[in-house]
């Protein structure tokens, strides 16, 4: 019900993403661009040279050069913050003006050229030691000059590990692209030395925690929109908020998005391009850091004494990265028809004064924010390993720990999963052959005698008896290393996968799966019927099903596909069982976040230690997934959030 049979069998509709925009609103890519390794010329060729070459950069040809002092000076005297600042209550105006400034001063960038060739050298040193290879798109670099000159510009790349915002200015100086302002959490700014090196390399500050400081809110706002308006240097910041622990895409956080909108929707400039980056990564220098921090382990705080014995990663491979510069996007253009932008000229003055957005333009910006992630995905670069951990994972635990996983076996099946996705049109990185992949990621698997092994850590104690529980989250941190790894390429699946579950309620279902597993994985809004269509396309060209007149037929062959999709969402579905049955079995009905966490990992260890249940995956444990679970309660309206 609910769906069109004769556009589902139409031949010519082609479920494919790139830059461009469809008259669907869906993202299109285009997958033929050329990657080059930047890394070639720098192995034989001078990295002092290369720092120290003439840097000319053609900036935005509406904008004017402004240093950091005349920005702050700038931010300080607009109509917005002075607005705010005679507000403020308590506090003469000029404690608060004093205070503004401060935060300014904690905030600010400080770009210097010097610097940026003391980084240029550095990261060059760096990256040959850490990657075999960084392969940039070069077809769009070309069209991200032509824009930076035309329009201010947002560079908007995923985050996944710390090394994603260096090499963006690192890409930025080698090819005399405009070095951006990045927006940096503030725990950086405290590392000695190296947070002055940041901040004059182009990084400005912003503290995690802001809650209702009507005044922080304002200044940053204003420093934000400032940077947009003047167009001295492109911006980039992390749509997704913060650094990805599980390797997929996070919903996107709204704040940023907003500020840098709002001086196209009020008429301050007559456009802004967007510009999404996909970066992929072989292998994540933070792998084992991340499976901690999923497993409760609080984040070691950044310094620069933790950063100087992190060195030892440098003795260690991590294969290599794509970083692919998506085609840029006119805010305009996306907008068009959309949102009314007069609302911001019926009140006089309203333009440089706070407003509240309507649901209208918060729709808009949350339509715009998923569709920029979704573009993301569909620009990274999968490797052969995410299609290998996609295969083990679907194996017992035991199978991994203790009999081992065919080799012969998971070749074979990772030959056909190409097959598949290709039919699907993704992009595979093919370079290296699986063994190389193997050895690689030596530190989570092993292969002895030509089966493939799960590697527990390595430092559990050895002189005493270890806990059942610690033998559970031992196994678990390396489960969920795997499972990263194949987070990668679940943007693929994910759509069939839920279609999958069910072909007699087909829609009604999907939809149903699509609003629970709304935090889990990215649904551009309001996009439901396209989504369900790109599923039923995708599974009959891979000829998984059949689509007649007016009903789905899975095919003789399509069992096999459809029980590999079904497989690999099993784990959130297990996942979300688990804290639904944590939260049935709580006592008292109102808990606190504190509370939550804890009872959820409680049930999921002993469920898994008890052999009888019908969960059996140790992505249970995760953290983010069980905040994911929680958040779909809250959207179903099953639970409520009390602000106490």
């Amino acid at each position: 019900p609910g769906f069109s049979t004769t556009s589902l069998g139409n031949n010519n509709l082609q479920p494919t993403y790139s830059s461009t925009f469809s008259s669907s609103g869906r993202p299109d890519w285009n997958h033929d661009e050329e990657f080059v390794d930047i890394l070639e010329d720098r192995r034989h060729s001078s990295d002092l040279g290369h720092a120290l070459r003439t840097f000319n950069p053609q900036p935005y040809q509406g904008g004017q050069p402004c240093s950091a002092a005349e920005l702050t000076k700038t931010v300080l005297e607009s109509q917005h913050l002075c607005y705010v600042i005679a507000l403020e209550t308590g506090s003469s105006i000029e404690e608060v003006t004093e205070e503004a400034r401060r935060t300014l001063d904690e905030m600010s960038q400080n770009l210097q050229l010097g610097f940026i060739r003391l980084m240029s050298f550095t990261l060059t040193k760096v990256f040959k030691k850490l990657f075999s290879s960084i392969f940039v798109n070069m077809d769009t670099l070309s069209t991200l000059q032509q824009s930076i000159q035309q329009t201010p510009v947002i560079l908007m790349p995923n985050h996944r590990s710390y090394v994603d915002f260096l090499v963006i200015s690192y890409i930025m100086f080698s090819y005399d692209l405009p070095i951006p302002v990045i927006a940096a959490g503030i725990p950086l700014a405290g590392m000695k030395m190296v947070g002055e090196i940041l901040r004059r390399s182009g990084a400005f500050f912003i503290r995690r925690a802001i809650g209702s400081d009507k005044l922080y809110w304002a200044v940053l706002s204003e420093y934000v929109k400032t940077i947009v308006r003047k167009g001295h240097a492109p911006l980039e910041f992390y749509v997704e908020g913060l650094r990805s622990r599980t390797l997929k895409s996070i919903t996107p956080k709204l704040g940023m998005m907003h500020m840098v909108l709002e001086p196209y929707l009020k008429g301050q400039v007559f456009d802004i391009t967007l510009v999404p980056v996909s970066i992929s990564y072989d292998r994540v220098l933070e792998e084992s850091l991340l499976s901690h921090e999923l497993l409760g382990v609080p984040k070691p705080k950044e310094s620069t004494t933790g950063l100087l014995k992190a060195s030892s990663v440098l003795q260690d491979s991590y294969g290599a990265m794509h970083v692919n510069f998506g085609h840029p996007l006119s805010v305009r253009e996306l907008l068009k028809g959309k949102i009314n932008r007069c609302q911001y000229n019926f009140v006089p003055r309203s333009k440089d004064l706070p407003q509240k957005p309507s649901a209208e333009v918060q729709a808009c910006v949350s339509w715009l924010a998923h569709v920029v992630v979704g573009t993301q995905e569909q620009g990274s670069v999968i490797s052969p390993w995410s299609l290998m951990t996609c295969l083990l994972l679907q194996a017992p635990i035991t199978v991994l720990t203790v009999e081992g996983f065919p080799w012969h076996q998971l070749t074979e099946k990772t030959l056909w999963l190409k097959r598949l996705v290709l039919n699907y049109g993704v992009r595979l990185n093919w370079s290296d052959v699986m063994s190389s992949s193997l050895t690689l990621h030596r530190s989570v698997v092993q292969r002895k005698a030509d089966r493939v092994y799960l590697v527990r850590e390595k430092n559990e104690p050895r002189r005493r008896p270890v806990s059942e529980e610690a033998s559970v989250t031992a196994t678990a941190k390396s489960v969920l290393m795997l499972a990263a790894y194949r987070n990668q390429s679940m943007h693929v699946f994910v759509r069939p996968a839920l279609e999958s579950l069910d072909l007699y309620e087909l829609f009604a279902f999907f939809c149903f799966l699509q609003s629970l597993f709304s935090y889990e994985f990215i649904f551009i809004p309001g996009m439901q019927f396209e989504d369900f269509e790109d599923a039923c396309l995708l599974l009959k060209k891979c000829g998984a099903i059949r689509i007649n007149s007016d009903e789905v037929i899975v095919s003789d062959s399509g069992q096999e596909i459809l029980s590999f999709h079904q497989s690999l969402i099993q784990p959130f579905i297990d996942s979300y069982q688990v804290t639904f049955s944590s939260l049935s079995e709580q006592e008292p009905d109102v808990f606190t976040d504190k509370q939550f966490l804890p009872a959820v990992r409680n049930l999921a260890t002993r469920l898994l230690l008890s052999g009888e249940s019908e969960v059996h995956t140790y992505e249970a444990l995760s953290s983010d997934t069980q905040k994911n679970s929680l958040s779909a309660l809250q959207r179903l309206e099953a639970v409520r959030k009390l602000r106490a």
